[in-house]
């Protein structure tokens, strides 16, 4: 059974930073690419950032290009999300996301594996 559990998320002024992870079990984990996808209230599920399965490239969203910073530790079965700089604006659920295909994590088309969610909150 793939688990993907997400932690690290919680209250954080604006300007601050936080450091998501994602511990993912019953996969070979170094056989997916990984992703970060966010979910304000109101609003779809957007696109956060993506690793390939090596780690060797990552994609960011305009929108945390700058301030966020994906990585994996292959050796961990962990990915992780560098939060920098947090605006008020970047307050979501935040997920974690698994697929073979860089392409499916990058443009959200039937992602194979999803974690829960872990909430990120943002205050002015």
């Amino acid at each position: 059974q793939v688990q993907l559990v997400e932690s690290g998320g919680g209250l954080v002024q604006a300007g601050g930073s936080l450091r998501l992870s994602c511990a993912a079990s019953g996969l070979t984990f170094s056989r997916y690419a990984m992703g970060w996808f966010r979910q304000a209230p109101g609003k779809e599920r957007e696109f956060v950032a993506a690793i390939t399965k090596s780690g060797g490239t990552t994609y960011y969203a305009d929108s945390v290009k700058g301030r966020f910073t994906i990585s994996r530790d292959n050796a961990k079965n962990t990915v992780y999300l560098q939060m920098n700089s947090l605006k008020p604006e970047d307050t979501a659920v935040y997920f974690c996301a698994a697929d073979p295909s860089i392409t499916t994590v990058r443009f959200r088309g039937g992602i194979d594996y999803w974690g829960e969610g872990t909430l990120v909150t943002v205050s002015s």
